[in-house]
């Protein structure tokens, strides 16, 4: 199976030990497309010598631009390349390069985080939900569960309150 992976582009630059090149986006945007191994419950990396090929489509790359950027540096290709090369060329029995990209591009329009959350009222403004808030209105769009990455709020003090953590990455 593939584990899908969505990143909230603020938290990634919080938690980055650089600054981010510019202004995070303020939508969900794919961190990848991982294929997992269900019996061991992890993902499966490096699987084949298989390396990028930066041959894809303009038509997807245009695409990927939005969904899929580098917030951290700005260097599209290079975050592709490393996704591929660590995750993409585990999925190469069922999708070639330019397919992996493509599938990824179209469950990130299909399954919008972003917009499931603004659905729900939960806004990126800077408000606390429980767990369970965020979790409903995703694994209702989905018709799975989610899982939540979260990651310490870097501003606050390393001794504070361990429940006020930062949305990071919503896996399914």
């Amino acid at each position: 199976y593939f584990q899908f992976v969505q990143q909230w582009p603020p938290t990634t630059c919080a938690i980055s030990k650089k600054p981010c090149y510019q202004n995070p986006p303020s939508i969900f945007t794919i961190h990848g497309l991982w294929p997992s191994n269900y019996s061991k419950n992890a993902w499966v990396a490096n699987c084949s010598p298989t390396r990028f090929n930066n041959s894809l489509s303009p038509r997807l790359e245009t695409k990927l631009k939005i969904s899929w950027p580098d917030v951290e540096s700005g260097n599209y290709t290079d975050f592709w390349e490393r996704e591929w090369n660590k995750h993409g060329t585990c999925s190469e029995q069922t999708l070639d390069q330019e397919q992996y990209f493509e599938r990824s591009h179209d469950i990130w329009n299909a399954y919008n985080i972003t917009n499931i959350l603004k659905r729900a009222k939960i806004l990126p403004t800077g408000g606390k939900w429980d767990y369970s808030d965020i979790v409903s209105p995703i694994k209702t769009a989905i018709r799975k569960m989610p899982a939540l990455r979260c990651k310490p709020d870097p501003t606050l003090p390393k001794n504070h309150n361990i429940s006020h953590q930062l949305l990071h990455e919503v896996v399914f």
